[in-house]
């Protein structure tokens, strides 16, 4: 009795199993055209990919990275106008940027930026370093302080403090302070010597190390008198 059940059985499962393939069978066959062409733009876009990435993308990002050597080479010699603009031959930043923009490198507009300011012109100064993106701290806080510095180049103090006060924020050593001075500073010369006074006390505080550290109180001293 129980041999004849599990027969039964398998003939149902035999059964099922045929009758799935008949089904997958007539899918494919009414269906074939449309699986084939789906598959055909999926290797088709799969190409086209591939051949952006290797055949485009890198060569153009390698080909910056060719022209950024000279470039950086001559920043760091304090050429700052070669660097920005190129000599006939080899490309500057400001090339480099329109030509391949951030394929080049993500530090280019720092890089821009930091030419930009030592050359005096601050707009466009602050326009390349507000375009730098980065998840490096220390780079970011140097970027957002040399925004203010443009900023108080222009005369507009009021509007730097918080890039100065942002760049300190980020850090927490002795780096910090110089971001904090600068804040200072300005609260000082826009005629708010209680805030800045607050400030130079926070770098005696926790900076007291630091090259600001060591002369914090003569500001101090010049903001209290301010105050009173």
């Amino acid at each position: 009795m129980a041999k004849q059940i599990n027969s039964k059985q398998a003939q149902e499962r035999e059964a099922n199993v045929a009758e799935a393939l008949s089904k997958t069978e007539l899918f494919f066959k009414e269906n074939g055209k449309k699986i084939s062409y789906i598959v055909l733009g999926i290797i088709a876009i799969a190409a086209l990919i591939y051949a952006y990435k290797y055949l485009i993308v890198e060569p153009r990002h390698k080909e910056a990275q060719n022209h950024m050597f000279v470039a950086e080479r001559n920043f760091r010699e304090g050429n700052f106008e070669l660097a920005l603009k190129g000599d006939g031959n080899d490309l500057g930043f400001e090339q480099v940027i329109k030509k391949y923009g951030k394929r080049a490198d993500k530090a280019i507009y720092y890089y821009a930026g930091i030419c930009e300011l030592r050359l005096g012109n601050n707009e466009q100064a602050i326009s390349y370093l507000k375009k730098y993106q980065t998840n490096d701290k220390y780079a970011k806080a140097a970027s957002q302080c040399c925004i203010g510095d443009a900023l108080v180049n222009s005369e507009k103090i009021k509007e730097a403090i918080p890039y100065f006060e942002n760049a300190a924020s980020l850090l927490d050593n002795f780096f910090a302070a110089k971001y904090l001075l600068k804040a200072a500073m300005c609260y000082e010369e826009l005629g708010n010597p209680q805030k800045a006074i607050s400030l130079y006390k926070e770098i005696k505080d926790k900076y007291p190390q630091s090259p600001e550290g060591a002369d914090i109180d003569k500001y101090i001293s010049r903001a209290e008198a301010l105050q009173n």
